[in-house]
Parts: structure tokens; C-alpha cells; sequence
């Protein structure tokens, strides 16, 4: 099995679980950046890492392996149908409840008054960009930092450190998309 396919296999167990990668990394004990690895396709872990990882949510080794994509693609989705993957200060509603074998991520943020999405900033591969829908979001890229409204977007590669905060009285909305999936 590819490195794509155990992180495609990986990514959507997560998901399925209602984790970030966070919470999965912190349940299994391993760093953040080592889920975000396997799940882009960068790592292969060992039999016994994957194991580590998979009894944090819990799933054994067999069930992980026989996982398939879902049978059918849907082309559309109601506002309904978004699945939330996020939990607190940030919403992250995606559509489609499995990214298995896909190669783009879309989401719809929401993020509350002062949210931001942490202070070590997200490195991963492939790309990134985004609308912002209403409020304002100031986004931080390598060294750059702009403070986007209504209208703004954003667009950069991935594997330059990058964060997000909403500033301002009022909630942010934007609609992103990413790839690989990663989130």
C-alpha cells in the first residue's frame, strides 16, 4: 500500500471520528506534525507506529486495511450536509464526509471574535487559498501578515508556516481550499 493511500486510509478514520489532527496526535502521543505527515503522504510509519496511532481513537490494524472509499461521489451537497470537523472557537465544515481518495479539501471556517488557529504556526505540504466571506481575518504567511475583510483572499504554499485570526467584534466566515487534504 502506498504512502498516499495509508494517509488517505488515515485521514478518513480521523475524520470519521470527529478528530483534529491534534486530538489524535495528543490521544496517540506523537507530535502533530507526524499525523500531518502520514496523512499528506510523506511518512510510511512502521506496522507498530500505525498501531500506537490507531489504538488512540480506537481502531485495530485489520478494519484500518479494509476500509474502501465510499461507493458512489456525490457532486452536491446541501448546507446540511457539511460535515464539522473542527470543534471550538473554529468551525470547519467540509464538504464531503470522506476525503479518501480525493485531492482536494473544501471547507466553509467560521471562526468566533479573537479565534485564531494557535500560536506554533501549520506547516504542511501542498497548497492552500481562500475567500473571506464576512468579518475580518488577519492571516500570517512566512513573514507576511495582512488583515483580510470581506471580499479578501489568500492563496500560498503550504509548507510555508502559516496561521489564522479572526480580529474584530464580529465572527469571520471564509471558504478555503486545500491541497492535498490535510486538515
Amino acid at each position: 500500500m502506498s504512502n498516499d493511500e495509508v494517509g488517505a486510509r488515515l485521514r478518513l478514520v480521523r475524520i470519521r471520528y470527529g478528530l483534529s489532527q491534534r486530538a489524535l496526535a495528543k490521544r496517540a502521543g506523537v507530535v502533530n506534525s507526524t499525523i500531518s505527515l502520514i496523512e499528506s503522504g510523506q511518512s510510511n510509519p512502521s506496522v507498530g507506529a500505525l498501531k500506537r496511532i490507531l489504538d488512540a481513537v480506537p481502531i485495530g490494524l485489520a478494519e484500518f486495511f479494509s476500509l474502501a472509499p465510499e461507493p458512489a461521489e456525490r457532486a452536491f451537497y446541501a448546507a446540511e450536509d457539511l460535515v464539522e470537523i473542527g470543534k471550538g472557537r473554529i468551525s470547519y465544515r467540509q464538504v464531503g464526509d470522506s476525503l479518501f481518495g480525493r485531492a482536494l479539501q473544501i471547507l466553509r471556517e467560521r471562526y468566533e471574535p479573537g479565534a485564531d488557529t494557535g500560536r506554533v504556526p501549520l506547516v504542511h505540504d501542498g497548497e492552500e487559498g481562500g475567500i473571506v466571506l464576512s468579518g475580518r481575518l488577519e492571516v500570517t504567511v512566512g513573514d507576511e501578515r495582512r488583515i483580510l475583510g470581506p471580499g479578501d483572499a489568500y492563496y500560498f504554499t503550504s509548507r510555508r508556516p502559516h496561521r489564522f485570526r479572526c480580529v474584530g467584534p464580529n465572527p469571520c466566515e471564509v471558504v478555503s481550499a486545500c491541497t492535498p487534504p490535510t486538515f
